[in-house]
């Protein structure tokens, strides 16, 4: 057994290396371009939709409205990796990761919002009369090859039901940690956790939305605001941090204190990991959520897929890169504990007690939500599979799988979790590459028609209108 878990743990290493960045990353690239740069040519719009509207009423068909729709996916895009993640790849790759950071994102934006439209685009309804998608549903209906399409549909589906199950434990383990600090026993913090998941999850898709629209926005404001007081704490340092930022993605960095120096190489492999991650732009999950959101049009609603990236990989990771880079942690603590950077962080300004409390409760929350989410996308798979009744008894299977990382004993499943994950990740990203040319149309066409382009924007100029339009076509 420890020869087997050695070889998958090798080749996952090597998987989820420079081969799945390469995959990820330029595929990303390939649909920047296939669809024309929009998400920069169109952000200030796109942001309109979104951040603009986020309380405005769509007319369409859907389940649950857009709005929740993008918390709900955003429940399982914020995790504890916004919180840690971040200050790994700085103590690996210097602060320039954080660059490289960035623009992964912006280039995973345009892969988000294509999964995003294609989910809507090919979503059905399902036996209960809820609105259902994701890459299960448009890599079996949207390509050409039939044969080709359902063998990686299933294989999607098939293992991201799997790779689910441990994730779910694997999260748990994290919420255990969190409140064992605070002397809550493992078994008992499990059972909790069982019992609060399980009354949101049994409740569908509608429960689930409404408590992550109201989760969401209360965990990512308060750690938002948090990391605002320690970044005000050190603002002086503000100017000097962003230039060693753009520095140091290009000329590698020195050695200082604890940090013991990274090249260009180091910086980019760090950073273009992090923005993947944090995005999760190619992994399918964002479509499986939006799918049930109410809309007139897939491309509406594919902007809100942009707008997560925004929130998560550009807002709440760069809150987290400046805490740690302002506060001047990363040179004074070691790889071996460079996720406690931003607790450390936030204790330095806000106070032993309060400031590591701040980062416990968001902790708990992210992993919290992560897992609400994380368990309907289970779900979904399930039924797409095998039907509606399989999935509600997955479900059983998901909630035992929280008390079962609590307690222990699931660590060694933990190794084969990247394994499966990238063997999922493989023919989604594949699939949106070969149906690039569907999402370009349905763009050109919600921005070439006035009925959607310039529905409910009273603010957008005319002229704007037209010149953006003549750009299209």
């Amino acid at each position: 057994m420890e020869q087997i878990i050695s070889a998958v743990t090798a080749v996952s290493n090597w998987l989820w290396g420079y081969p799945m960045l390469v995959l990820i990353v330029g595929g990303g690239f390939f649909l920047t371009v296939r669809l024309g740069f929009f998400q920069f040519v169109y952000f200030p719009y796109i942001m309109r939709q979104t951040f603009g509207s986020m309380l405005k009423k769509i007319d369409g068909e859907g389940s649950v409205s857009p709005f929740a729709a993008a918390t709900t996916a955003l429940a399982s895009t914020i995790g504890a990796s916004n919180i840690i993640g971040v200050p790994v790849a700085i103590a690996f790759g210097g602060p320039g990761a954080v660059l490289w950071m960035w623009a992964t994102a912006l280039i995973g934006s345009a892969t988000k919002f294509t999964e995003v439209v294609l989910g809507l685009y090919y979503r059905e309804k399902n036996s209960e009369g809820y609105y259902v998608g994701g890459p299960m549903y448009y890599l079996s209906k949207g390509l050409k090859n039939k044969r080709l399409g359902s063998s990686m549909a299933f294989t999607y589906a098939f293992g991201t039901m799997v790779v689910i199950f441990f994730s779910v434990a694997a999260q748990s383990v994290s919420a255990t940690q969190t409140v064992e600090v605070l002397g809550v026993a493992p078994w008992l913090a499990g059972v909790s956790l069982m019992l609060l998941v399980g009354v949101v999850v049994f409740g569908g898709i509608t429960r689930i939305a409404s408590v992550t629209e109201k989760l969401v926005p209360f965990m990512a404001v308060l750690y938002i605001l948090g990391s605002l007081g320690v970044i005000a704490a050190n603002a002086a340092q503000i100017p000097a941090v962003f230039v060693l930022i753009f520095k140091s993605a290009f000329s590698g960095s020195a050695a200082a204190g604890g940090f013991a120096g990274a090249g260009i190489a180091a910086a980019m492999r760090w950073g273009i990991a992090r923005g993947t991650y944090s995005s999760e732009a190619g992994m399918g999950s964002a479509p499986i959520a939006h799918s049930a959101a109410t809309t007139d049009h897939a491309v509406r609603q594919g902007f809100w897929g942009i707008f997560e990236v925004t929130v998560s990989a550009i807002i709440i990771c760069t809150m987290t890169a400046l805490v740690v880079l302002t506060s001047g942690v990363w040179t004074k603590v070691g790889t071996a504990n460079a996720a406690a950077m931003p607790s450390i962080a936030f204790q330095s300004v806000l106070g032993e007690r309060f400031g590591g409390g701040v980062v416990s409760v968001c902790m708990l929350l992210f992993v919290l939500s992560t897992v609400i989410v994380i368990i309907y996308y289970g779900e979904k798979q399930a039924e797409y599979l095998f039907g509606t009744f399989f999935s509600k008894m997955v479900k059983f299977g998901y909630i035992a799988a929280i008390f079962l990382g609590a307690v222990g004993g699931l660590e060694f499943i933990f190794q084969f979790l990247d394994f499966v994950l990238g063997i999922t990740v493989i023919p989604n990203i594949v699939g949106l590459l070969m149906m690039s040319g569907k999402a370009a149309e349905l763009k050109k066409e919600f921005f070439s028609d006035p009925r959607y382009y310039l529905k409910d924007t009273a603010k957008c100029q005319h002229e704007e209108a037209k010149i953006l339009i003549g750009n299209e076509e």
